[in-house]
C-alpha cells in the first residue's frame, strides 16, 4: 500500500514546465501539495475506483496522483499544446497510458459526467473571473469538486459554491512556494495562502 510521503515522491519524478505561461498562471503544483490533496481525498473515498477529470491539467500532477491512488480512469483536460506533450510524457513516465484520457482543448469543451473534477485554476490574478469559471464547469459535470483558490478570496468562493447548490465541506490550507517563475515576480520566492476546498452538491451531501 502506498503512502502519503511515497506518493510525494513519486509525483516530485514528473516533468514541469518549460516556459510557463504568464496570461494564463502557468506554475508547478508542489508535489508535496498535490500529495496531502489527494491523499485526503483518498482516505475519504473519492478516489479509489472513481472516474475522474483534471482540469486545466497541466503537466497532469493531480490526475496522475489520483491514478497512482487507483482511480479507474481520469480525463486530462488541456488546451495549451507544448503543455500536453509534457503532460504525454509524464503519463508514459508513470506507466498509466491505460487509464488515461488525454483531451487537448479548453475546459468548456468537455462534455460527460464525472464522480470528481480536481483542479488547480489560474487563480484570476491576471485574467479576471479564470478562477471561477473553472468551477462553474467542474459543477456543471460532477457533484464532488475539489479545486485550489487563494485563500485571500475564500468566502467569495464558497458563496460562489452556495449559488450552484454545492458545499465546501473540508479545506486544506497551504503556505506555497512560488519560484520567481515570472518576468513580474519582484522577489525570487514568494508564500501565499492557497486553499484546497472540497465540494459536494447539496443533493450528494443529503
Amino acid at each position: 500500500m502506498i503512502s502519503k510521503s511515497s506518493l510525494a515522491i513519486e509525483l516530485s519524478r514528473l516533468d514541469v514546465f518549460d516556459n510557463p505561461n504568464t496570461i494564463e498562471e502557468q506554475y508547478p503544483t508542489d508535489s508535496e501539495v498535490a500529495a496531502e490533496a489527494i491523499w485526503h481525498a483518498f482516505m475519504k473515498g473519492l478516489i479509489k475506483d472513481k472516474i475522474i477529470a483534471d482540469f486545466g491539467a497541466g503537466t497532469g500532477i493531480l490526475g496522475i496522483g489520483a491514478l497512482i491512488l487507483e482511480a479507474k480512469k481520469c480525463f486530462f483536460v488541456e488546451k495549451d499544446k507544448d503543455v500536453v506533450k509534457i503532460l504525454k510524457r509524464n503519463i508514459e513516465i508513470m506507466r498509466l497510458n491505460d487509464r488515461s484520457n488525454l483531451i487537448e482543448s479548453d475546459i468548456k469543451d468537455f462534455n460527460g459526467r464525472v464522480e470528481l473534477v480536481i483542479e488547480n485554476p489560474p487563480f484570476g490574478t491576471r485574467k479576471k473571473g479564470a478562477d471561477v469559471s473553472f468551477l462553474e464547469k467542474a459543477f456543471s459535470v460532477s457533484n464532488r469538486v475539489i479545486s485550489f483558490h487563494k485563500s485571500s478570496t475564500r468566502d467569495y468562493i464558497i458563496a460562489f459554491g452556495r449559488r450552484f447548490g454545492f458545499e465546501s465541506i473540508d479545506e486544506i490550507k497551504f503556505l506555497i512556494p512560488l519560484k520567481n517563475t515570472m518576468r513580474f515576480h519582484k522577489k525570487r520566492l514568494v508564500k501565499i495562502g492557497v486553499s484546497c476546498f472540497f465540494f459536494e452538491s447539496r443533493e450528494e451531501h443529503h
